[in-house]
């Protein structure tokens, strides 16, 4: 957490505030993040414009004219837009000012997010630069994931989260993604047909676009840029639900370990 469709529900809630308005300053308290925050970043930043902000992955792209902000919300971070006068807490670490008299604080008390700044195309950054197709992109179909799988002993759900097979599918929506797909995430992937990853990229994404829908998954810290919390976690047919009877068949939900991850799935409707 945040997966993708945090990161895209906080994208969407920043553009109206961000784009076309000036940043006046940037405030760092603490430079110690996953990356430390670059010493100069506030001399680079401070009286730009924001022209866009999009998404790559989870990294969430913030682009000043001159260069671009990458943000990394981590395991528990977020990106809030609140007045300016508003006093900071104990893991508020960044706040870019703007002259419509509100700011974009992280708060991130995991210290696992980044804010780096990228003077060239963002795309090519290391750590963009080698991942796998967006998972709405037309880059991303059965083909492609029945490629990246031929041969693979791993486990399907493992596969799927791994950001060189598509990006932004991180736990929660890995187990929901197999359950819509009817998928049994202990299931070698070179053993799965094309026909079934067909199955499964169009799982991935109906999990994905209902979760946006939803505002996300709020389990413990995630909130969106206004504040409020996401309710997609009172729809979970697997994730979370170990015990509690499948919404379709009535089997009772096991739990397995993947990885050192929890993976929840009905023994009944995957296969």
């Amino acid at each position: 957490m945040p997966e993708l469709p945090e990161v895209e529900i906080t994208r969407r809630g920043l553009v109206p505030h961000l784009v076309g308005r000036r940043v006046e300053t940037v405030v760092v308290r603490n430079r110690n993040l996953r990356w430390p925050i670059a010493r100069d970043l506030g001399a680079r930043v401070s009286g730009c414009t924001v022209r866009t902000v999009e998404r790559r992955a989870k990294y969430l792209l913030i682009g000043c004219g001159s260069g671009w902000l990458i943000v990394h919300l981590g395991m528990s971070g977020s990106l809030r837009v609140l007045p300016r006068t508003t006093p900071a807490a104990k893991h508020d670490h960044f706040d870019l000012v703007f002259d419509s008299g509100f700011l974009v604080r992280l708060t991130d008390p995991r210290r696992f997010g980044a804010v780096l700044w990228e003077a060239q195309d963002p795309r090519f950054h290391p750590l963009l630069a080698g991942l796998a197709p967006e998972p709405f992109s037309d880059a991303f179909d059965g083909g492609w994931l029945h490629a990246c799988i031929r041969g693979c002993r791993a486990a399907i759900k493992t596969v799927i989260m791994d950001s060189r097979t598509v990006v932004g599918v991180g736990n929660i929506y890995a187990s929901e993604s197999l359950f819509r797909a009817g998928i049994n995430p202990k299931t070698a992937a070179g053993r799965i047909s094309r026909e079934r990853c067909d199955r499964l990229v169009q799982a991935i994404r109906e999990t994905l676009s209902a979760a946006i829908d939803a505002g996300g998954s709020t389990l413990r810290d995630f909130v969106g840029s206004d504040g409020n919390p996401g309710y997609f976690q009172q729809n979970y047919y697997a994730y979370g639900r170990s015990g509690d009877p499948c919404r379709l068949c009535g089997q009772p939900i096991r739990l397995l370990r993947q990885g050192q991850r929890a993976t929840f799935y009905c023994p009944r409707c995957q296969r």
